[in-house]
């Protein structure tokens, strides 16, 4: 043994070396048995199988072992590729697995979870019980699968959902398919969302599109599926879906495109409204009725296959498409309906579910004012300068019977008849004569229509000319300014002021001389509300619309039981205010507006530069204000309140009055009595004329009756 091995130090590695160890390490692996020269073995076949697999190695294979060696080979690749996927398998679902957890941490927790309230509905009817419009976020009301045909929602699930009565929320097989169609398809792409994640996501989420939003979507999906019903899930899809054009329910759907509730719809207008939810803005009959039409066909189809509908009633179907009616007129009730949502929460406060308002709305009288308006400025709006109007006709309790708040809804939602403040002009004028006959004054009375000038203030009459001494009945219908204007001096403006507002006229007023010929601003509701009190026999009212709410369930939440301030004219005063109102209609500015038959009283009023026309007038039955204008304020062409509104007004009335029967102005009308020229207007205690004794024309002067021929004792001892 060399000095280097004696001292324990290391030899350099050699492949010969190396070869020895790696036999050493063999043949001890070996049982004794298997040794070189021992038990049965011999040594050469030792080298002989430790020499094989080199030469099989060498020579590229062998009769046996070489094999073998390939096909364990081709077992540990598959082994391999199958080991491997089920690890990439098992990360993948832990990923998916937490990628769900901390998306379903973003939501509520699921014991807390709950179906948000739908925002409550109001519905709007008229006084006759029609539905004048819906008001809302919904625009219609909640509705159960009970009140609809059995068709309508199947006709949803045809089309959206064919497995939803068989999958868990979430349908793999569905998803699948339209995977592989989506594939197939050059455009067009396939959704494989069901019913319930469809309502889940308008549920709880937002209509992003997102991995994220999709994986809530399912989970919210398998809650629903887990708490509610199938029948209780398709009837939560029916009334949140989207529908376009503000409709939020299928029962708003159908009143939106068909007029007429969910419960009404035939097979077609189902198959229509199924068929929109895809896409509704591109789908809405009332805009693309072609598109509409053709993804109803494909509904129709989908129920037949799956049984839902007959073959009978879809060829039927499909013969017959749902047409959606024109929407005649200017959608005017929509006037009506902001204001009942303007003044509701003053006496409901607010609405936590469903309701139905019962309005004072007259369907035919609205119809009617809103079709005399239109025509007319349709008519002669351009010649005229005459851009927008607005009616306002109610009863002489205050209950609205027809309002129209413009031209067209449609273009413009601003209410003229509630909300534009406008001078009234001479339709002012009443409050500054009743305010003098109150103080003594009578329709007789003589006042000089003469240039008048108060503290710089000169106002002149409409045609720029004079009368002289005339009566103040005579004054009032032929809208005398200085008359007027001399009275309002004698009265004072803040007793005028006081009267008005007495009466109804809520905006503020400015107490100055002016205000004798409506300078300051008002409503044409205001307006009509203040003359309502001369048709009522002098009793203050307040405008009203709504006259009973309920419930969904039918509970009455509020009943009008009537509102006023009582009595607030005198009924000798009434009669000589009607007397004068009558005699505008006989020999004034309301001659064109006359209903035969019937005692009526009126004033027009027309503003400076002809930014503002008005007539306003009634009979026992009925009070109405027309106004016309400019929104820009704009002058129109000599528009005055005898022209164009008296006729907008006479032709409404007329039609209003038609079948009724004819009643006396209240308070009847007043007889005037003998004058003499030194009286100043107090009150003559002296017979009153008959009636056939006056005048037709603007002077009304009492004629005395022909002497008669004394008897014998008158004769001799005096009469």
């Amino acid at each position: 043994m060399s000095d280097r091995t004696r001292r324990g130090e290391r030899r350099e590695p050699s492949f010969e070396r190396g070869r020895d160890e790696s036999r050493d390490d063999f043949d001890m692996r070996l049982s004794d048995d298997d040794r070189p020269g021992r038990g049965n073995r011999a040594p050469a076949r030792y080298d002989e199988r430790r020499e094989a697999p080199r030469r099989d190695k060498r020579s590229g294979g062998g009769n046996g072992g070489g094999g073998r060696r390939r096909k364990r080979k081709g077992r540990s690749l598959l082994g391999g590729l199958f080991y491997w996927t089920m690890v990439l398998g098992l990360w993948c679902a832990i990923g998916l697995g937490g990628l769900i957890a901390y998306h379903a941490a973003q939501l509520p927790p699921i014991n807390q979870l709950t179906v948000p309230k739908r925002p409550p509905n109001i519905a709007i009817l008229a006084a006759d019980g029609t539905l004048l419009a819906n008001r809302g976020e919904t625009g219609g009301r909640t509705i159960t699968i009970g009140e609809v045909p059995p068709y309508l929602p199947k006709a949803f699930v045809a089309i959206e959902d064919r497995r939803f009565y068989e999958h868990f929320g979430i349908d793999p097989i569905g998803l699948a398919r339209a995977m592989v169609n989506n594939l197939r398809r050059s455009g067009g792409v396939q959704g494989g969302s069901t019913l319930t994640q469809q309502l889940a996501k308008n549920l709880f989420l937002t209509q992003e599109r997102t991995a994220a939003r999709k994986i809530q979507e399912a989970i919210l999906a398998l809650w629903l599926e887990r708490t509610y019903s199938k029948n209780q899930i398709l009837e939560l899809y029916l009334n949140r879906v989207y529908f376009g054009s503000g409709a939020y329910g299928v029962e708003a759907a159908a009143q939106r495109y068909f007029n007429k509730s969910a419960r009404s719809v035939t097979i077609a207008e189902a198959a229509m409204l199924a068929g929109l939810v895809q896409a509704p803005s591109r789908l809405a009959p009332n805009r693309n009725p072609d598109a509409a039409e053709k993804r109803a066909q494909l509904v129709i189809a989908a129920m037949a296959d799956q049984g839902f509908i007959s073959q009978s009633a879809a060829k039927t179907a499909l013969t017959a498409p749902a047409e959606v009616p024109e929407r005649s007129g200017a959608g005017s009730v929509n006037y009506a309906a902001d204001y009942v949502m303007d003044v509701l929460d003053d006496f409901i406060g607010g609405v936590e579910g469903d309701v139905t308002v019962l309005t004072t709305i007259d369907t035919k009288l609205q119809a009617s004012a809103e079709t005399t308006l239109v025509e007319a400025l349709a008519a002669q709006g351009a010649k005229l300068s005459v851009s927008q109007g607005a009616v306002v006709s109610m009863a002489p309790d205050g209950a609205l019977r027809a309002l129209i708040g413009g031209r067209d809804y449609t273009k413009s939602q601003f209410n003229r008849a509630t909300a534009a403040k406008r001078q009234p002009g001479s339709s002012f004028k009443p409050f500054v004569y009743l305010t003098a006959l109150e103080q003594g004054l009578t329709p007789d009375t003589i006042r000089d229509d003469s240039p008048v000038s108060i503290k710089g203030w000169e106002p002149e009459n409409y045609s720029r000319s004079y009368r002289g001494p005339v009566t103040l009945q005579t004054a009032f219908a032929h809208s005398l300014n200085t008359i007027a204007a001399r009275l309002i001096q004698e009265v004072t403006p803040k007793e005028v002021v006081r009267t008005a507002q007495r009466l109804g006229i809520s905006s503020s007023l400015q107490p100055n001389f002016s205000l004798a010929l409506g300078t300051s601003e008002v409503t044409p509701v205001e307006l009509t509300t203040a003359y309502a009190t001369f048709a009522n026999g002098g009793q203050s009212v307040l405008p009203y619309v709504i006259r009973e709410v309920k419930s969904a369930s039918g509970k009455v939440i509020y009943a009008r039981k009537g509102s006023g301030f009582g009595a607030v004219v005198q009924p000798q005063t009434l009669s000589m205010m009607n007397t004068m109102f009558h005699e505008v209609m006989i020999s004034g500015s309301g001659t064109k507006a006359n209903i035969p038959g019937w005692e009526v009283g009126g004033k027009s009023g027309t503003t400076q530069d002809f930014r503002d026309a008005w007539f306003v007038g009634f009979t026992a039955r009925l009070v109405t204000a027309v106004w016309l204008g400019n929104d820009d304020n704009s002058q129109m062409k000599r528009v005055a309140g005898g022209g164009l509104p008296a006729e907008i007004w006479g032709k409404y009335m007329k039609a209003a009055h038609a079948g009724m029967q004819p009643a006396p102005l209240p308070g009847g009308l007043w007889r005037s009595g003998p004058k003499s020229i030194f009286d100043n207007g107090a009150p003559v205690a002296a017979a009153r004329p008959p009636a056939n004794t006056q005048t037709a024309d603007s002077e009304r002067s009492w004629v005395p009756p022909a002497p008669q021929e004394k008897n014998l004792l008158q004769k001799l001892f005096g009469g």
